[in-house]
């Protein structure tokens, strides 16, 4: 094209924005700079700002921030591509600046900032902001309640999820995949089962995305059943349907039907991602199926050129330590292509934790002091280390663990469990005593546990009758 004004290069660069060529935009940007006297106008700084965001590319941001200043000027238009550029990178302050700047906001503006919010775990500004926001269409509803599903404030998603009922604001399938997958979580069946009711009396299409967090709500519940109707009712399946039931199987311990529909997966033409394959090795896992979990580690890179991740080595460390072949599973962390030390932790932890299975104290102990090398000693550690010399009674060896631990000022972390009660989750910390209902909850432990005891040294007195007549 002889002469290019700024509509040709807007043209080009949006166009590679709509098809995600994200680098391929930024780079026509550029030469739109350097050949061209044409001056970026509103939807160039619009279309490159988005393949900013899109790349996390901060600089270049900050450099089309500089021109509007300085050239440009702002509309409400730039203001909320620039809003939403620094939020996503994680500059908060740099886009609340903008955000008060703003003489006129609209709802894409608030959205922006409630979602910055949200992405650093800071609900409760969020949810400030959210209160204050004149208009709230569905999109900031639903980008308030995926905030509480994401730091498990499942509770709080619900009650908004019910104002957003009282409102006659109408849910779209992303806010009730939003609320399944905060269900899924928790184990909250019964919360997960009024969403369903919700979706089906509102006639809420369930396409592959909704069936999709069904499946996964039911199986991650324990209804494994519900979860094979739900997928076997799907009109239309896509990959992550098929992994989430294949997961979902593996999960409850079907492993060889989880092989089974991967097997059919294949066969009806859908090629499976990543995350399939950490549902297919946690099928093996759970069968002890070593040589097919090698196989279908092998046929990642051959047959579907997957590159394994730290979570494919996981599992097939896990497979291994479950199977006992504590020694391939240690060669081949060690043959990890690794950047850093820190990223294999996990996989020694897994590691750490077989040996205790097994009783294989020198590897343990081998394990153990390499989690130190590479500056890695949590509680973790150290009980697992305690706990494999427990088992070979190696009781001094154990003091010395425990008092390394307190020495270092290590502590175990406490357990956690949830469970739900009438539609409510409650959730236990142990040693905690916060929960509002504390008391009543000891005073149900102790009519539980004292009828017990008694039973127990009636058990001891029957074992023992001499000790009764002396």
């Amino acid at each position: 094209m002889p002469q290019r004004d700024v509509v040709s290069w807007n043209v080009l660069i949006s166009g590679y924005v709509r098809c995600s060529q994200f680098e391929d935009a930024i780079n026509v940007f550029r030469r739109m700079q350097q050949e061209s006297g044409a001056k970026p106008n509103e939807a160039t700084v619009v279309s490159t700002l988005s393949a900013c965001t899109a790349l996390k590319n901060l600089e270049l941001g900050k450099e089309i921030h500089y021109y509007v200043v300085n050239e440009l000027g702002f509309t409400i238009i730039i203001s909320n591509a620039l809003l939403d550029m620094y939020s996503k990178c994680g500059c908060l302050s740099t886009a609340r600046q903008i955000f008060d700047a703003m003489p006129i906001k609209n709802v894409i503006c608030w959205t922006s900032m409630v979602s910055g919010y949200v992405n650093i775990g800071q609900l409760d500004e969020a949810r400030d902001l959210f209160e204050r926001s004149p208009v709230r269409d569905i999109v900031l509803w639903t980008a308030m309640i995926n905030g509480y599903v994401q730091f498990n404030r499942v509770d709080e998603a619900i009650t908004l999820f019910r104002e957003m009922q009282i409102e006659w604001i109408k849910p779209d399938k992303f806010t009730v995949v939003a609320l399944l997958t905060g269900c899924a979580q928790l184990g909250a069946l019964e919360h997960g089962k009024w969403i369903h009711g919700y979706i089906d009396e509102n006639r809420i299409t369930v396409d592959a995305v909704v069936g999709t967090a069904l499946i996964d709500m039911y199986a991650k519940c324990g209804c494994i059943d519900k979860s094979l109707e739900i997928f076997h009712g799907l009109r239309e399946k896509d990959t992550a349907s098929w992994t989430s039931i294949i997961c979902g199987l593996a999960m409850n311990g079907h492993s060889s039907k989880a092989l089974d529909l991967f097997t059919e997966m294949k066969q009806a033409g859908f090629r499976p991602d990543d995350i399939t394959f950490i549902g297919v090795f946690s099928a093996c896992s759970h069968g002890g199926l070593v040589e097919e979990g090698r196989t279908y580690f092998n046929s990642m890179r051959k047959t579907y050129q997957i590159e394994p991740k730290l979570e494919h080595y996981g599992c097939l460390i896990d497979l291994l330590g479950r199977a006992g072949q504590l020694d391939e599973a240690e060669e081949l962390i060690e043959n990890i292509p690794k950047e850093s030390d820190e990223i294999v932790v996990p996989l020694y932890s897994a590691l750490l934790s077989a040996c205790r299975i097994y009783g294989n104290v020198d590897m343990g102990e081998r394990v153990a002091r390499r989690l130190v090398e590479i500056e890695y000693s949590d509680s973790g550690t150290h009980t697992l280390l305690a706990n494999i010399y427990a088992s070979t009674d190696r009781w001094e060896d154990v003091t010395k663990v425990r008092r390394k631990m307190k020495a270092l000022g290590i502590k175990k972390a406490p357990g956690c469990s949830s469970i739900e009660v009438n539609g409510n989750v409650h959730e236990f910390l142990v040693g905690d005593a916060s929960h509002p209902k504390m008391k009543e909850v000891y005073s149900m432990l102790d009519s539980i546990t004292k009828p017990l005891s008694g039973l127990e040294e009636i058990e001891m007195e029957q074992a023992n009758p001499v000790a009764e007549i002396s």
